[in-house]
């Protein structure tokens, strides 16, 4: 499982003294920790990768706002803690990968203009889950759909 493999990089960071590596890992565990108790549940290895890919979101839009701001600096940092929560996330799909994928949903939901947007993004969100942008996937999909 996910969780065990960072607390297993964690006990690992500490004993290398590695503590950026430490401190980003410490963050992942509480915003998984955080949802468990919000929503009393135990999160599985799809809930934690939901976990992730909002942190990675957060940490790309710091980064913009970072270096607009020319906070060079903090935006290093931010960059560090994106390689590090990336290393969790499943292998990203190519570009004709993530196409066929698109062109299945479509077809599986019957959909045949932007009314049924929604549907093919339902049908895709489980299966593409930090594996691509989900801004990226749904503009291809609004494209597809309107044309």
């Amino acid at each position: 499982m996910l969780k065990a493999r960072l607390q297993a990089d964690m006990k690992s960071a500490m004993k290398s003294g590695d503590k950026a590596r430490l401190g980003v890992i410490r963050l992942i565990n509480s915003a998984i920790r955080q949802r468990e108790v919000d929503e009393r549940i135990e999160l599985d290895d799809t809930q934690v990768l939901a976990v992730l890919d909002k942190m990675l979101k957060q940490r790309r839009d710091s980064v913009s706002q970072y270096t607009e701001a020319g906070r060079e600096d903090l935006a290093e940092k931010e960059r560090f803690e994106i390689q590090v929560c990336q290393e969790y996330m499943p292998a990203a799909l190519s570009e004709d990968e993530l196409d066929a994928l698109i062109t299945a949903a479509i077809a599986d939901t019957g959909a045949s203009g932007m009314k049924d947007m929604g549907k093919v993004m339902g049908v895709l969100k489980p299966k593409i889950q930090g594996r691509a942008d989900m801004g990226a996937v749904s503009t291809t999909v609004k494209a597809k759909l309107a044309g």
